[in-house]
């Protein structure tokens, strides 16, 4: 049975055809306790749609003329860009006149200032971690919520941070059983921790390292016992915030520095305490500042069902029910969200109270899919599926009305500030991004919120959008709240839109090229000059190996150095790692340093480099060299789809072609899936080699895969599987894919297999 041959109960609302599980969904849960009614919520979804849905198709028609453009241009001129050399048509001077002249490159507003307002601290003052997670899983999306808070002893115990040469490995085996615990591996754990402590809060005299012990004396102070018998203070007792139990011996000590928290936690009764000279049994940092629940590159949502699935776990988190059972030990638990965090003040006079969870952010479908869940009648009378970014805009915004009507006393809030936090993905340029201000800008009036309550999150991960940042947050300047670099989804639309210029060079290359580190470098100056420090979030991008900590120790803190105050990681211990980053450099100094470049002279230099286009004119890779790449890409892509299209995963820890876990979503598929078509393109490889590699990569995923039961093989079965199929059409129908995105195919391809099933 085919997807348009799925029966879908719906429900009528005006011109509006929605699925009734979705119908019934609002009206029973969403809507009460927001002081909309349903008719008037109906009515104004109708005015929205019939309003906007024009508007989202005109600008997808506006991206096929661009890059049709762009593709005749390309044929014309083929090759990297040059500079300059005026006689040539590639050169850097001509090419930037040619996109001016069709509209893709546009004037740079020269003075802008954002007018945000409302921000909540997690993102207009502090610096720290940021956490992306699929908001289908109800498990992940609480571990993300409550990240905020992390335990640096397990982080460090359970990673490859501590070596485990030389007696410290993770177990050991007495007697010919398996112990949990290793003595000397703690020691090196505490430590580690205990340095942690002296860099940030360091004593006056003597070190944390050995202390023994740790009290508040009548004055306020901290008093840290020394293992030579003597005591010490703070340098600076303002690091002191507070304390939990009682002042002569605190079961807490909560500090403070660079704006981020860290609680000594002090317990005689546990393992780890006993065996300390201080009873200090763990270090608990802040770490996962913020957390954006993803219902976009990290989830397969295809229909209605997905759709309610995900907004039930959204609503369940603003209203702190959102709970998961789980097995361990033989023992059900279940767990939620975790609540505020609550102190003696250093003084012992009243309470320090700190938000228990990460503050949310929900990221919304951008503006290319459309979803079944709710049709319409369009002005030209045909039935049209809803733009998948208005459905989710109208629903998500509707359900934070939940958290917006919360008070003090309520024990689980999201924003303090009564702000929306939405990320917008996949905007190409000012048009769009405008476009999503406007869509905003309705549902508030539709539900009676002020202007700008939804603030907007640019993701600068197109080209269009890079070389017109500027011009985007003045699109949306009373919004803007957050603007983060997508490395992955931008190199795959830097592929799809110079598709054309020749063959792309290696990926491994890629991270070495020219427009790469401009990208990087001008998003965070443009951030600085449009007046984001203190207002707005500047991210980077995620880490993606989550068992290589050490790795990331070693190469993360580039990003709080590069003026970032936030950056993605791939788990909450990788949060809790990531956050000493932040202890080692004051992002809001780096900021106040880059905010002395004059934006303006430097712009031009930046967007040479900025346009330059990772193709060569020498495609002379060896045989060997060739095969790799094409192996290491359809690796990927299997990998990646089989779980999306048959198990509707859609981001998991996929391990590589050399059996390394990497996170993989939408956006690394892309990349591998347009390297492929462009190699195809220009005839590096071709077609019965590209269909040759993918069979027998199909067996090597197949066995990666062997340990789980509802994995379904591709190897043998080419005919049948509708995820191997899916795979390969992204590659051999990859250069007529919009943009280059992978989700219309993967969103035909797993309705299919629901269909079927």
């Amino acid at each position: 049975m085919s997807t348009t041959e799925r029966t879908i109960e719906r429900t009528a609302a005006h011109r509006l055809q929605v699925a009734s599980n979705l119908h019934r969904f609002i009206e029973t849960q969403v809507l009460p306790g927001t002081g909309v009614a349903p008719a008037a919520f109906w009515k104004g979804f109708d005015a929205i749609v019939a309003d906007l849905a024009p508007k989202n198709i005109a600008l997808l028609a506006e991206r096929d003329r661009l890059q049709t453009e762009l593709d005749a241009w390309h044929k014309a001129n083929p090759g990297p860009i040059t500079a300059g050399d005026p006689s040539k048509p590639t050169d850097m001077t001509q090419y930037r006149a040619f996109l001016e002249k069709i509209g893709y490159l546009v004037p740079s507003p020269k003075k802008l200032k954002i007018t945000t307002k409302n921000v909540d601290a997690e993102l207009a003052k502090q610096a720290g971690p940021q956490l992306v997670v699929p908001i289908m899983n109800a498990r992940y999306a609480l571990n993300a919520a409550n990240a905020r808070w992390g335990s640096l002893y397990d982080a460090l115990y359970g990673t490859d941070v501590i070596s485990e040469d030389k007696g410290c490995e993770k177990t050991l085996q007495r007697n010919g059983k398996t112990v949990g615990y290793n003595p000397k591996r703690g020691k090196k754990v505490i430590e580690y921790a205990r340095n942690v402590l002296d860099r940030t809060a360091p004593l006056k005299k003597g070190s944390h390292v050995g202390s023994t012990g740790y009290r508040v004396n009548k004055d306020g102070q901290l008093v840290v016992a020394l293992k030579d018998g003597g005591t010490s203070k703070l340098q600076d007792n303002s690091q002191f915030i507070g304390f939990q139990g009682e002042a002569k011996a605190p079961s807490s000590v909560l500090l403070e520095h660079n704006g981020l928290h860290l609680d000594i936690i002090i317990n005689r009764a546990t393992p780890i305490g006993k065996t300390d000279a201080a009873g200090v049994s763990d270090l608990v940092v802040e770490a996962a500042l913020s957390t954006i629940l993803d219902l976009e590159d990290s989830v397969a949502a295809v229909d209605a069902d997905d759709k309610v699935l995900a907004y039930s776990n959204w609503l369940g988190i603003l209203n702190g029910t959102l709970t998961e059972s789980f097995e361990k030990g033989g023992k059900t638990m279940t767990r939620g969200l975790n609540a505020d965090r609550v102190y003696s003040a250093s003084n012992g006079k009243g309470k320090v109270t700190l938000h228990g969870r990460s503050l949310m952010f929900v990221r919304n479908v951008g503006h290319l899919m459309t979803n079944p869940a709710i049709t319409y009648t369009a002005a030209d009378g045909s039935t049209k599926e809803i733009p998948e970014g208005i459905l989710d805009a109208v629903v998500t915004t509707t359900i934070a009305m939940h958290d917006l009507a919360k008070t003090k006393k309520d024990a689980i809030r999201n924003s303090r500030k009564g702000s929306v936090y939405i990320v917008k993905p996949k905007m190409h340029g000012p048009a769009e991004v405008a476009f999503a201000a406007e869509l905003f800008s309705r549902v508030e009036k539709m539900l009676g919120l002020p202007d700008s309550t939804v603030k907007l999150g640019i993701m600068d991960e197109e080209r269009r959008t890079s070389v017109n940042l500027k011009a985007c947050i003045a699109a949306a300047s009373s919004r803007v709240a957050f603007i983060n670099t997508g490395f992955l989804d931008r190199t795959g639309d830097e592929m799809h839109t110079a598709m054309q210029a020749g063959p792309m060079i290696r990926k491994g290359d890629m991270k070495t090229s020219a427009w790469i580190a401009a990208y990087e470098k001008n998003n965070v100056l443009v951030g600085l000059s449009s007046g984001l420090r203190g207002k707005a979030q500047i991210g980077k991008g995620m880490w993606a190996m989550p068992d290589l900590m050490a790795e990331m120790m070693k190469q993360k803190i580039g990003h709080p150095k590069a003026g970032a105050n936030t950056a993605w990681v791939p788990s909450p211990t990788g949060a809790t790692l990531h956050a000493l980053h932040y202890h080692q450099v004051l992002v809001s100094d780096v900021q106040k340093e880059m905010e002395k470049t004059n934006f303006e002279k430097a712009r031009d230099g930046i967007l040479a480099n900025l346009l330059q286009i990772p193709v060569t004119a020498t495609p002379n890779w060896s045989d060997v060299e060739i095969q790799q790449e094409l192996d290491n890409n359809a690796q990927g892509i299997l990998g990646y789809v089989v779980r999306w299209v048959d198990q509707g995963v859609g981001c998991s820890k996929v391990p590589d072609i050399h059996n390394v876990g990497l996170m993989e979503d939408r956006a690394t598929l892309r990349i591998s899936s347009q390297h492929m078509a462009n190699w195809l393109l220009h005839g590096v490889a071709s077609e019965g080699r590209i269909k040759a590699t993918f069979q027998r990569m199909a067996a090597v995923v197949d066995q990666q895969n062997g340990g789980d039961p509802l994995y379904q093989r591709m190897a043998g079965n080419f005919d049948t599987s509708m995820a191997y199929q899916a795979a390969c059409d992204l590659v051999f129908k990859g250069l007529v894919q919009p943009s280059g995105y992978t989700e219309p195919l993967l969103h035909a391809w797993r309705l299919k297999v629901k269909a079927a099933a």
